[in-house]
């Protein structure tokens, strides 16, 4: 009896492939399953490039990493503070003589009263002690009241903020949906009528200009067909209504402003989709699993999807900044009640603490959005943390 044995370390060689299988297929060979793995290539110095760095050193430049974008985010959160405070007090105006504006006109108002009102709320101060003011409020969770409606600004943030982030909500999930879909089509059937017809459709929509097609949209199913509310978020007195009629009656108010909003948020990642479907098309993993017989659904899905989803990680966080920006506008031209518009108010009468309470927490949520972003990014793109 022949006893044929393999030389040591022979069982781990095997016939190599210019063409390697899709991630998690067997492989042709033996049978098992490709992992891919760093390719490793002879350094200058003697070494290895792409082989696995000791943990200690690893530990090191992540803790280096988190630390550095840590600093990173607190420096642009307090310039922002401070640009919070400036921005409003360069603008031409006095908010005490908006304030006797919006009065009657025969109402007399002497130098005594003015005076008295700068000193309720520190307007009287030099620039230094009113920054210095505003500093120590924001320390204490502070920001003032509204020179307007002498209300506690955070008050009126929580009364707004929420139909804010209900549109902004509805707007991300409805246009990453749409957007996905259609450029994960789009870019599997390159070219075609189909392709054609969804990207001319989309980039047009794309330039219209938000206050534009906001008003046609007003005009045309609010004003003309009567089929949606001309403005609001609900109709007075709707908590009169049941959950279900409730439910249906802030539908109906959200759908247009959510139209225009989304728009430009699902032409962008539609293009962004279908660029990555478009790259990935000639992949060697693609051409042997064609020829091996797989599925197109699961080509489609599974692999060319999922390899050009990445790059709509970071798109979607520079989406949700244009988002928090563009509701002011929109907010505006139907009359939403949300947070945008409440800043679009406070300009208008030079409401300083409204204005810095409004700006900073769109400005907050801006930056904090891209910084989860990309530490998402470096989680699901382990070459960029290198």
């Amino acid at each position: 009896m022949n006893d044929h044995r393999e030389p040591p370390g022979s069982e781990a060689v095997g016939p190599r492939s210019g063409v390697r299988s899709p991630p998690g297929e067997p492989d042709q060979v033996g049978g098992g399953v490709l992992q891919p793995g760093p390719e490793t290539a002879v350094g200058t110095a003697g070494g290895v490039e792409g082989a696995p760095r000791p943990p200690d050193q690893g530990r090191r430049r992540r803790r280096r990493r988190w630390a550095g974008a840590a600093l990173s985010y607190a420096v642009t959160i307090f310039a922002l503070i401070t640009l919070n405070f400036l921005l409003p007090r360069a603008m031409p105006g006095d908010p005490i003589d908006a304030l006797l504006a919006q009065g009657s006109s025969g109402f007399v108002f002497g130098e005594e009263a003015r005076a008295q009102l700068e000193e309720y709320y520190g307007l009287d101060r030099s620039l230094a002690a009113q920054y210095g003011q505003y500093l120590t409020g924001l320390a204490r969770g502070d920001l003032g009241r509204s020179i307007v409606t002498n209300t506690p600004v955070w008050d009126e943030l929580a009364r707004r903020l929420p139909w804010t982030l209900l549109l902004i909500g509805s707007a991300a999930a409805v246009s990453t949906v749409v957007g996905l879909v259609a450029g994960v089509h789009s870019g599997w059937r390159r070219d075609r009528p189909m392709d054609r017809a969804l990207m001319t459709v989309l980039l047009a929509l794309r330039e219209f200009p938000p206050y534009l097609l906001g008003s046609l949209l007003l005009y045309v199913f609010a004003v003309k067909l009567g089929w949606l509310p001309l403005f609001g978020a609900e109709t007075p007195f709707s908590g009169a209504f049941g959950p279900v009629e409730r439910v249906i009656d802030v539908g109906r108010h959200l759908l247009l402003p959510l139209l225009v909003l989304s728009v430009g948020l699902t032409a962008g990642n539609y293009l962004i989709m279908r660029a990555g479907m478009v790259g990935e098309l000639g992949s060697d993993y693609l051409l042997l699993g064609r020829a091996k017989g797989l599925r197109e659904r699961r080509l489609k899905y599974r692999y060319v999807a999922r390899n050009a989803l990445l790059p709509l990680v970071s798109l979607t966080a520079i989406q949700l900044g244009f988002a928090l920006t563009a509701v002011v506008l929109i907010e505006r031209v139907f009359s939403y009640p949300g947070l945008g518009r409440l800043l679009f108010e406070a300009i208008a009468v030079r409401d300083y603490p409204t204005i810095q309470g409004a700006f900073l927490l769109i400005s907050v949520g801006v930056v904090t959005i891209n910084a989860v972003a990309d530490a998402l990014y470096r989680r699901l793109d382990p070459r960029t943390a290198s």
